[in-house]
């Protein structure tokens, strides 16, 4: 007769042979329901990620069609994205916390409720003051969303599968990103506040299919009867006592610089240096650039993943790796008068840069206690965003200046490189793997 016991974290059973009056036949079989769910909600947030930075990236698309319709100058454009990225920054610890203190899955169903409720707000703004607000509510919506996700998929995928489940996740963003140009499709077609509304019902709806489908963690959930509370303070205390976590903070601040200032002035760089239509500037910074990062962060993921069973750094080499590759090739896209080049080495940055977003929150895991990763990985968003916010805006202010943007790409690649060399001085401590 085959007794089930214990599931195990990796999505087994233990199962012996009573038979076997010692008990010697022990053996793990799968567990197919358990990671069945596990990949459920990985799918299921997917969806999630790619509404929230598809909002993000379609109002970098359509900049020519909001400033005609609301007489804005390029830094008050640019601070359009600064003050979301501030607000979210600045609000993500806490939303962290409230991922590590309550159940995952209900911050994140609430702040896509929130996050549909203001993207359909957007579409109603007349005024520059109007449009500014409803970016910075959408700050507050959105930094509730990536700490619980990435802290409730580590919390399914506890071994050979955390980079890649990561990976997937981050993929359903980068295609969100991907479809940032619709935004100056529609705007160019009719109005540019008729996307934000479609998509607002579209939050709306699916907010009520998570409510049916998506859980905690069976093991979280376990949990959470018989620990202590999470507290914030001796959250903060915790992941600060490490060196490493210190060296995680300086490269995710880092990082942000390079992606927020490219990201958010890429489509408006092809337009100018090309003399490209903003439909077409859009398809190329965000259908080409986006689809090349949904395809790298999958492969940072898988690699991390199978090179991590005989490296314990393989999660922190895969992205040190991927930006030693990616600066030059910002330097060589910023640095050219031919198109298809630029667009290469735009592409190349994109699928190289984006191994780490497959793996940061596995590395978060490497070098943090388990019961404050969702906390620890709002602070990295407060100071990524905080200081991508102020490049953002840099990037505005230079443009004012009559600064070419091939400058501040350029400046861009000399970060990228700085922050491979934070990244190599961190070590994992073996025992906070799980």
């Amino acid at each position: 007769m085959i007794v089930t016991a214990t599931l195990l974290p990796e999505g087994y059973f233990w199962s012996f042979d009573m038979q076997t009056p010692d008990m010697t036949t022990i053996n793990a079989i799968p567990a197919s329901r358990p990671m069945f769910r596990a990949w459920l909600a990985v799918a299921l947030l997917c969806v999630v990620g790619c509404l929230n930075y598809l909002d993000r990236i379609m109002i970098t698309t359509m900049r020519e069609s909001i400033v005609s319709a609301i007489s804005i100058t390029d830094t008050q454009f640019g601070m359009l994205t600064s003050v979301f990225l501030w607000v979210y920054g600045l609000l993500s610890p806490f939303a962290g916390f409230l991922a590590d203190r309550f159940s995952r899955s209900r911050v994140i169903i609430i702040s896509l409720f929130v996050w549909s409720a203001v993207t359909w707000l957007t579409a109603h703004a007349t005024t520059y003051e109007q449009l500014l607000a409803t970016r910075a509510l959408m700050g507050i919506s959105e930094a509730c969303y990536i700490p619980a996700a990435l802290a409730l998929i580590t919390d399914y995928h506890r071994g050979p599968t955390r980079s890649l489940a990561t990976g997937i996740h981050m993929a359903g963003i980068m295609f969100g990103q991907s479809l940032g140009f619709v935004g100056g499709w529609i705007a160019e077609r009719s109005d540019w506040s008729h996307a934000f509304s479609l998509f607002g019902i579209v939050g709306i709806v699916y907010a009520f299919i998570l409510f049916f489908f998506l859980r905690d963690a069976p093991q979280r959930q376990t949990a959470a009867t018989t620990e202590r509370p999470v507290n914030f303070r001796e959250g903060v205390r915790n992941l600060f006592s490490t060196r490493a976590y210190w060296l995680a903070l300086a490269f995710w601040g880092l990082i942000g610089v390079v992606n927020w200032m490219i990201v958010s002035w890429l489509p408006t760089y092809y337009k100018e240096q090309f003399n490209l239509s903003q439909s077409i500037a859009g398809l190329y910074a965000t259908g080409y650039f986006h689809t090349a990062s949904l395809l790298g962060v999958l492969a940072g993921g898988a690699w991390a993943d199978r090179w991590s069973r005989s490296n314990p750094r393989a999660r922190i080499l895969v992205p040190a790796i991927g930006l030693a590759i990616a600066a030059p090739c910002i330097l060589m896209a910023s640095s050219t008068d031919v198109l298809v080049l630029a667009i290469t080495g735009f592409v190349m940055f994109a699928f190289t840069r984006t191994f780490t977003d497959a793996n940061m929150m596995p590395i978060l895991c490497l070098i943090s206690d388990s019961g404050y990763r969702a906390t620890g990985y709002g602070i990295l968003n407060m100071v990524g965003c905080i200081v991508g916010g102020i490049g953002i805006y840099a990037g505005g202010a230079l443009r004012d200046a009559d600064v070419n943007l091939r400058l501040v790409f350029q400046l861009a690649a000399g970060v990228a490189l700085l922050c491979v060399l934070v990244l190599l001085l961190i070590r994992p401590k073996a025992a906070k793997g799980a």
